[in-house]
């Protein structure tokens, strides 16, 4: 088991073979330079916009023989995770990028507003390998963020997880999951929303009712949120794993046979973290992991103030290039886990993923699929970089 004390760059660097130095293609293709509903309208942007008007997909791998993903067919086990795909439109020119494994952003079972402009600030780190750890004092020292995407690239996630109505979205899932070539798939994520006085029956019930409206679209699998703050106060839902049993037992019961999935910020106990396994995947309600989502740090400019504008908003998600040990961390230590108990659930990698000997990385600790957000937002031909080094 990898001990998080002693996760260092130099400890996963070992793992990369050749250059490891990431390569950046063009214009990120959601906008960081507009609003969130901007880009919702008007996006993707770069070569993901023009997969969209060439209506002309990549050419990828095959897959291997007998390659699956949770009883799918899957040509690579590559993709991008919940987050910056923001409707169908964006799924379906991720799949002709050759992403193919595409999460689209989380739902909700009733409308919820964005973060104020700006939401995505380029995060600079203080530590000599530019990496940044749970329970490190510049997190809460402060971390510079400005407007100098410089790549590799670390940006601040801060959003809300927005959602449109269900009306909206659930057409709009429709598509997305009709725009999935052979080998690819499309994972819808949710959670449950939680509104001041709502009683935890309630909030359990909001979880189960947004599984059953993604399931009315198709949904063959679908991922849970549980590690973003929505329980209030900053919290997060998988640093109570009694409750995401609670919460996973119901929603199994309402989606049946349908792989859930449930997606995990970082988890700094060994005994927390098998916890969370033994109430969801040792009892059949849980058939994967999605780890990790971002780590929470507090953002000044370069005057020493708050970064990000607005009541609340003294502290983001920070993802990208600096949070990579720590997602190594993680699936390493659930890979753990795994054999130990020997479980048969799935693991996704996320986090930090910027050239292809990211990808081999996670996948040697264990991880059955990988993802990357930011790295693919920068890089849309990241995928085919990772399919083109695999033969």
């Amino acid at each position: 088991m990898v001990n998080p004390n002693e996760t260092t760059g130099a400890h996963y660097d070992s793992l990369f073979a050749g250059d490891a130095k990431p390569i950046a293609d063009g214009e990120p293709f959601y906008n960081v330079h507009l609003s969130y509903e901007d880009n919702y309208a008007r996006g993707p942007f770069g070569r993901f916009g023009q997969a969209l008007k060439t209506r002309v997909a990549v050419e990828t791998n095959a897959p291997a023989p007998g390659q699956r993903f949770l009883g799918f067919p899957v040509n690579l086990p590559f993709g991008i995770p919940a987050g910056p795909l923001l409707n169908a439109r964006y799924v379906n020119a991720a799949f002709r990028m050759g992403f193919d494994l595409a999460v689209y952003k989380t739902v909700r079972s009733r409308s919820w507003p964005c973060n104020p402009f700006p939401n995505v600030l380029s995060v600079h780190t203080k530590s000599s390998d530019g990496s940044i750890r749970p329970g490190s004092p510049e997190l809460e020292d402060g971390l510079l963020a400005d407007e100098q995407y410089d790549y590799p690239i670390s940006i601040s996630n801060s959003f809300g997880v927005p959602s449109r109505d269900p009306d909206t979205w659930q057409p709009d899932m429709e598509e997305a999951i009709a725009s999935a070539g052979p080998g690819q798939l499309l994972i819808p994520s949710f959670q449950g929303s939680r509104s001041e006085g709502m009683s935890q029956d309630a909030y359990i019930q909001d979880h189960v009712s947004t599984a059953k409206l993604v399931c009315e679209t198709g949904a063959q699998l679908m991922e849970m949120n549980t590690s973003c703050p929505n329980e209030g106060h900053g919290r997060l839902l998988c640093h109570n794993p009694k409750l995401v049993g609670c919460i996973t037992e119901q929603v199994k019961s309402e989606i049946g046979d349908r792989p859930l999935i449930i997606k995990l910020a970082y988890i700094s106990s060994d005994r927390d973290l098998e916890t969370m396994v033994e109430e969801t995947a040792a009892l059949g309600r849980v058939q994967g992991f999605s780890t990790i989502n971002t780590i929470s740090a507090r953002l000044i400019d370069a005057k020493g103030q708050q970064a990000l504008p607005g009541k609340g908003r003294e502290r983001s998600g920070v993802c990208g290039d600096c949070i990579r040990d720590t997602g190594l961390d993680m699936v390493a230590r659930l890979n753990a886990i795994r054999q130990r108990m020997g479980l048969d659930f799935r693991i996704i990698g996320v986090g930090g993923v910027m050239h292809p000997d990211h990808y081999r990385a996670y996948r040697q600790l264990g991880a059955d699929a990988v993802m990357s957000a930011t790295g693919a937002m920068w890089n849309p031909l990241l995928a085919q970089q990772i399919a083109c080094t695999r033969r």
